[in-house]
């Protein structure tokens, strides 16, 4: 369980943890391969979010598996960019948290994904956490906690005596 101090600094408590749907960078199920392409150069992202035509959550597009999508042992086909859909190639196997989410559970997800999304009980879109957020807050705990909090070591008693 994390400590209420120690998740006080971690979140940055003047913005939420999860940036908002609006403001994240998304494809449709149905958008071909090169608006995925262009969406994560333009951007500058390694993954993006894949949304349904009612924002539903569906799946996350990579460069990798575009790439993966339009070679062949000895040749490239860029011409398979305007003919592929997102849906048809997409990771449909993605970390998620609903709301209501506890923080302790985004933090073990993030180990292993640079952003988890954020969804409610209909696979709506509701927004992302990213490791980035998570990793300002331990930047702040680094540098503020023993500005804010008196921290001596506990007295460690053997249980057995």
């Amino acid at each position: 369980m994390i400590g209420e101090k120690i998740k006080t600094l971690l979140i940055d408590q003047d913005k939420d943890l999860v940036k908002p749907a609006d403001q994240v960078a998304v494809v449709g199920t149905k958008n071909r391969l090169n608006h995925a392409l262009l969406i994560l150069t333009t951007d500058k992202y390694a993954v993006v979010p894949v949304l349904d035509e009612k924002s539903r959550m569906k799946g996350l597009i990579s460069m990798p598996s575009i790439m993966q999508a339009i070679m062949e042992i000895e040749d490239v086909h860029f011409e398979k960019l305007g003919e592929i859909k997102v849906e048809e190639i997409m990771d449909t196997d993605f970390p998620h948290v609903f709301e209501d989410y506890e923080l302790e559970n985004v933090l073990h997800m993030l180990v292993n994904h640079a952003f988890i999304t954020v969804i409610d009980e209909d696979q709506t879109f509701k927004g992302i956490i990213t490791r980035s957020e998570i990793l300002k807050g331990t930047n702040r705990i680094a540098h503020e906690f023993e500005k804010v909090y008196d921290v001596r070591e506990k007295l460690l008693t053997d249980p057995l005596k």
